[in-house]
């Protein structure tokens, strides 16, 4: 049984005199239980930053352990020598609790090293981070953020010079700092009149830059941009001012749903802010009904990813990230041809445990697809490296999970470039008498149909941590051989970073280690496992081909049931 009078972390925090006030009248309200779970490790700072509970404790985030990683941070960056420091960080941040007060914070320990930065004076996109250090020739980046988490969850991500997140090399000399700061309670992020110097609010002037950026991205110029309707929430976000702005001045007709604008960190007017979640949907669709509207979307509350709806025929269907983004790729492919602009080289990036729809299309049209682990920064790494050679030229990137990027003067995943194309796609085929779904049908039928989905089983708590280290254990120690009947032809351990195929076990290179699996069955299906480096998930991604729909469908079912034994 947990007892908190001999928690040395608990009694660390209760004890201290710089413990947040605030913090402290909430310690001591809380639950054993709930205390054990705030202490019993430190929250982990990861190859994507922080994301956690907000509350008190080590394994909260919280104004103590925020400027614990920005300790790290500014030593890493002091590390660079002075020309680094000067170049400073941009700062941004969303719409939830503390997200303002945590990017000061940032700002403040920063100064306490002699860092300049340049802090949004007001929330603005995930995108528009990355855009401003590219611009502002930043030396890195802040985003705080908790993503499409829910309302109790907030997070903190660190951007390099590029204005990509940081790949696991940078960001390992980033965590070696912050786990060498030995008591977070003891930092003092206060700063002087001379410390306060060194940071800059930013704003509209950045704002007009890359909306002009966001603007030239459009491909079809003589597009009838007001015969298409769109319903449009930016789900209490950082989307609605820069999404609506691009459509004013594209000329697009839009109807924001207007209970979901306000910049709402209880999110009172969504059951979630989360587009892969249908439910996030069901007040814009009310709207969309009313409207006979197009097409419904909406972005995360850091305006990173964008879902969409279609309304077929009076009946809403809401893509998956894999739909949405192979229909994205297809357009942005065939308007490239149209327009005679495909680059020598081209190529397409995703993930490997994105669906293999986006990669027939690219096939299609001789663009090359690269693949990288989940996190937009590899695909951002390998922007950067092509950008220097040539040897490719970037045309499209995706990842399942509803992020994608057009146009790289961005290093992430771009909602707001999202909407604009895709806005652009609805009312280039609408023109022609199509729908989204009418085209997303016509590439099944060229490509062949495929049910990409994802389960994801939630594990909350220490517990919840152990057993999806468990189910991963579990799978690796028992080399399965066969799912659902259906033989492994392969096996691929990115953690171990073996391949197995035919009883041989070769080395998988190419890709950092992580925490993934992926089983090839010979019927051409797959699947993979991975835990979530944002939630307290453990994913299941799968990939079935069938001779229609419905029977990818059917096929698709059983393979999950064959999985659950695994979690079990």
């Amino acid at each position: 049984m947990y007892n908190k009078q001999e928690d040395k972390q608990y009694l660390r925090w209760i004890q201290s005199d710089n413990l947040d006030k605030k913090l402290r009248s909430e310690l001591e309200t809380m639950s054993d239980e709930e205390i054990h779970d705030s202490f019993y490790t430190n929250i982990e700072f990861g190859t994507a930053g922080m994301r956690g509970l907000l509350g008190p404790g080590t394994n909260r985030i919280n104004v103590h352990t925020i400027a614990k990683a920005n300790v790290g941070f500014a030593k890493y960056i002091a590390c660079q020598g002075e020309e680094a420091k000067a170049r400073g960080v941009a700062i941004g941040y969303d719409n939830r609790h503390m997200s303002y007060e945590f990017s000061m914070i940032s700002a403040q320990v920063l100064a306490t090293y002699g860092i300049k930065s340049y802090v949004f004076e007001s929330l603005r996109p995930t995108p528009e981070l990355s855009f401003a250090v590219r611009h502002l020739n930043c030396f890195g980046g802040i985003m705080v953020t908790a993503s499409h988490n829910p309302k109790e969850y907030n997070g903190y991500k660190l951007y390099d010079e590029k204005g990509c997140q940081l790949v696991p090399e940078l960001a390992q000399q980033v965590i070696d700092r912050v786990n060498a700061v030995e008591d977070e309670l003891a930092i003092d992020f206060h700063i002087d009149a001379k410390q306060e110097e060194l940071i800059s609010m930013i704003g509209s002037e950045i704002d007009e830059i890359y909306y002009k950026e966001v603007l030239a991205i459009q491909m079809a110029k003589d597009v009838k941009k007001d015969d298409v309707t769109i319903i449009f929430t930016p789900q209490h976000g950082t989307a609605n001012i820069p999404v609506q702005e691009v459509y004013k001045q594209a000329g697009y007709h839009y109807i924001p749903v207007l209970e979901q604008c306000d910049p709402d960190p209880d999110f009172s007017n969504t059951k979630t802010p989360n587009p892969e979640e249908s439910a996030s949907y069901d007040l814009a669709i009310e709207y969309a009904k009313r409207e006979n509207a197009d097409i419904v979307l909406s972005c995360d509350p850091d305006a990173d990813r964008m879902g969409v709806v279609v309304n077929q025929n009076g009946e809403f269907i809401l893509l998956t990230g894999n739909q949405s983004g192979a229909l994205l790729l297809d357009y942005v492919c065939m308007q490239h041809v149209k327009n005679n602009t495909m680059p020598p080289k081209p190529v397409m990036f995703n993930t490997v445990v994105t669906g293999d729809l986006g990669e027939k299309v690219a096939d299609a049209y001789g663009v090359e697809t690269k693949k990288t682990l989940t996190g937009f920064k590899f695909i951002g790494e390998k922007v950067a490296k092509y950008e220097i050679n040539n040897e490719k030229q970037y045309v499209f990137g995706y990842e399942e999970s509803y992020g994608s990027l057009i146009k790289p003067f961005v290093r992430d995943k771009d909602a707001v470039q999202a909407c604009l194309l895709l806005a652009e796609a609805a009312a280039y085929y609408k023109a022609q008498g199509k729908t989204l779904y009418d085209v997303l049908l016509e590439l099944y039928a060229k490509h062949g149909f495929y049910e990409e989905s994802q389960v994801a089983l939630s594990l909350e708590g220490s517990a919840g941590a152990q057993k999806i280290k468990d189910i991963l254990a579990n799978l690796r120690q028992s080399k399965v051989q066969e799912i659902a009947g259906k033989k492994v032809v392969r096996f691929e351990d990115f953690k171990e970073c073996i391949v197995r195929e035919k009883d041989t076990e070769t080395p998988l290179t190419g890709f950092a280690v992580s925490d993934v699996l992926k089983y090839f069955l010979e019927d051409g299906s797959w699947i993979a496992i991975r835990p979530s480096g944002t939630e307290p998930k453990c994913k299941f991604y799968y990939c079935v081909k069938g001779d229609t729909l419905e029977d990818a469908h059917e096929k698709g079912n059983v393979l999950k049931q064959a999985m659950e034994m695994y979690t079990k």
